[in-house]
């Protein structure tokens, strides 16, 4: 990619997609190339959810490519912008997808102990843990038996709506509230309005299980 660079390097996201428009094939590489970190990052962060990493970087790729094919400067605000929410939404609704062929119960893609969203230098995160910290208790507050944890996972999925639970799920990969209302295609009031509904049933949960 060092001769792409030459080539391609001095010209802004912008102005490569209208040379693309104009039959440069050469830029959808050179664009493609320079994305890909961002694709591996989402797909650290959907890992969370319970995705296979490279399922879910082949998908931010395919996302990525729709962004280069939809972009309009006129329209959408900048390619950066856009391809991060064309690659959060393809990964986000391949998980989906997957979750609807296999009918998985929540305890299966959303593990409260391990198997989280880790850094390459930390351990796995347990969720648990997150949810806590993210009702506003910190994690020795919180003290919940391993052997009440499928209870927990019902009561969570029985307690929020369908909408929370999407909006948790990616909460969870650290998006902000309004990065998830462009995922889902929702108003950011309405995804607010959501969070905090979900903070609150959490924090209820939470004391009931720190009361027991």
């Amino acid at each position: 990619m060092e001769g792409a660079d030459k080539v391609y390097g001095q010209y802004s996201d912008e102005e490569l997609i209208i040379r693309l428009r104009d039959g440069e094939s050469g830029v959808t590489e050179y664009l493609m190339d320079k994305y890909k970190n961002l694709v591996r990052s989402k797909a650290k962060s959907m890992y969370i959810l319970g995705a296979d990493g490279e399922d879910l970087i082949q998908e931010g790729m395919i996302g990525l490519f729709k962004a280069l094919r939809d972009y309009d400067s006129g329209r959408d605000a900048s390619f950066f912008t856009f391809a991060d929410l064309c690659v959060s939404r393809q990964m986000y609704t391949a998980v989906q997808a997957s979750r609807r062929r296999k009918h998985m119960p929540l305890n299966t893609y959303v593990p409260l102990y391990g198997n989280g969203n880790a850094d390459s230098e930390e351990e796995p995160k347990e969720l648990v843990n997150v949810l806590a910290a993210r009702a506003g208790k910190s994690p020795e507050e919180v003290l919940i038996d391993r052997e009440n944890v499928e209870q927990l996972e019902r009561e969570i999925e029985e307690e929020l709506s369908g909408f929370e639970k999407q909006v948790l799920d990616l909460y969870l990969t650290g998006m902000r509230y309004q990065q998830i209302a462009k995922v889902l295609g929702r108003d950011e009031k309405s995804t607010d309005n959501a969070l905090q509904r979900i903070k609150s049933k959490l924090k209820k949960r939470l004391g009931r299980g720190q009361s027991v």
